[in-house]
């Protein structure tokens, strides 16, 4: 089995169902509570690139560091937006399973069971 991160907060619900439903798959992930733990730019950007998305997109855009930033101004590049997520990772969406060829976002939790079909 291709090792699986998770990157985790246990006060999420969708994040601790993904869990289990990985779980009840005989998967068990490396678990990074990446509020304790942020990942570093070079991670999130690897990240990103297994996700497939820009930094944008993977921001938790109602949580208070994104207004207090102002993270909606639109002239702000990638390396910042990545920048802030690693200052502030409440900013970063949850949870994100990642493996050695892709990664979801288990927002529902069965979109990361996807992830293991395609590999």
């Amino acid at each position: 089995m291709t090792a699986v991160t998770m990157y985790h907060n246990p006060r999420c619900s969708k994040s601790r169902q993904t869990l289990s439903l990985l779980e009840q798959h005989g998967i068990v992930p490396d678990i990074v509570e990446y509020l304790k733990t942020p990942p570093t730019e070079a991670e999130l950007k690897g990240i990103l690139e297994k996700l497939r998305m820009k930094p944008r997109d993977l921001m938790r855009k109602k949580e208070e560091p994104y207004k207090a930033l102002g993270l909606d101004d639109e002239s702000l590049n990638d390396e910042q937006l990545v920048k802030a997520m690693v200052e502030n990772p409440i900013l970063i969406e949850r949870p994100i399973v990642v493996g050695e060829y892709g990664a979801k976002i288990g927002r529902p939790p069965e979109d990361v069971l996807d992830l293991f079909n395609e590999w």
